[in-house]
């Protein structure tokens, strides 16, 4: 058996340690005893994005954020979806997570990191959906609206944070956030939010594996 090699340590704000082990191609990324991500496991990820742009169309300067950069495959499958014309600002607020994608894991990540139309944002995503005049916002920055990385994701997932997030973004716009299991509290927040819900399972991989949700919440105009 190919022995996993760890690669690198990372805290994370509020306690814990992100850890990035390799084996063979493969790479994963821990927290704990959870494993956060894996190199094989993409389907759901890229589901986001994909599923994001679809529901909005040919927007001409088109402005997404991307909440966690992770392995980076929601931005991937965004940047093949999006015009030249678009932008699509990524926030990480574990600084290693970015030097992992551009070192260890610089290969998988291609050339995304440098397309033009991508903007890494070191920080906090609260603070850059409050930039505002967003197309999209997509949030893949825990295991959910049940977070297991940081106690202080819950207020992206409660009430007050729907609100923001919706107030930042264009008429039309999608809210679309990862989780890995279904919550039908969560579900009711965002319609009491204002926005018109679209509930997706999709799975881990193209061929299978677990079932993950996501939630599309495209922003509705004032009555």
């Amino acid at each position: 058996m190919v022995p996993r090699i760890l690669l690198g340590t990372a805290q994370v704000p509020d306690g814990g340690e992100l850890r990035l082990l390799q084996r063979g191609a493969e790479f994963s990324i821990m927290l704990g005893a959870n494993e956060l991500m894996n190199s094989r496991l993409s389907g759901s990820e890229e589901a986001l994005a994909e599923q994001a742009c679809d529901r909005l169309g040919d927007r001409p300067g088109l402005r997404m954020l991307i909440g966690g950069l992770g392995m980076g495959f929601t931005l991937r499958a965004a940047l093949a979806r999006l015009g030249p014309d678009a932008e699509v600002a990524v926030a990480e607020i574990v600084p290693a997570v970015i030097e992992w994608a551009r070192g260890p894991m610089a290969a998988l990540h291609g050339d995304s990191l440098t397309d033009p139309r991508t903007r890494m944002v070191e920080g906090d995503v609260a603070a850059a959906i409050a930039e505002g005049d967003w197309d999209a916002i997509l949030l893949d920055v825990d295991n959910g609206p049940d977070g297991l990385s940081r106690p202080g994701n819950d207020r992206l997932y409660g009430a007050r944070g729907l609100v923001l997030a919706r107030a930042a973004l264009r008429p039309g716009g999608v809210l679309a956030i990862w989780s890995s299991a279904p919550s039908k509290p969560f579900s009711n927040r965002l319609v009491e939010a204002g926005f018109a819900v679209d509930e997706v399972i999709a799975r881990a991989t193209r061929k299978g594996g677990a079932r993950h949700t996501i939630w599309f919440a495209t922003k509705l105009s004032p009555a």
